[in-house]
């Protein structure tokens, strides 16, 4: 199993329980498994369905900030990585 960096969160709405990460590298897809890195973060998840700008998309690439629900509290600059099978 190999993990490729694809973007950094950049906020998180705890009310909603989603995270915005800006994404860089090859972007990602729904139906995507993520790990969500950083000092107090750690965790995989899938990811079931994303916003940009409130418009629901099935990929985002590289420049694009994403909105997706996460399953636990995220931070700003936490690392988002794709997991490759």
């Amino acid at each position: 199993m190999e993990e490729v960096e694809v973007g950094r969160i950049t906020h998180y709405f705890s009310k909603i329980q989603v995270g915005v990460a800006k994404i860089s590298g090859r972007g990602i897809k729904v139906g995507d498994v993520v790990h969500i890195k950083g000092h107090s973060t750690d965790f995989y998840q899938k990811i079931e369905s994303m916003q940009i700008e409130h418009k629901p998309v099935e990929e985002a690439k590289p420049g694009e900030e994403v909105a997706f629900k996460v399953d636990m509290p995220v931070r700003e600059h936490d690392v988002v990585f794709k997991v490759i099978e």
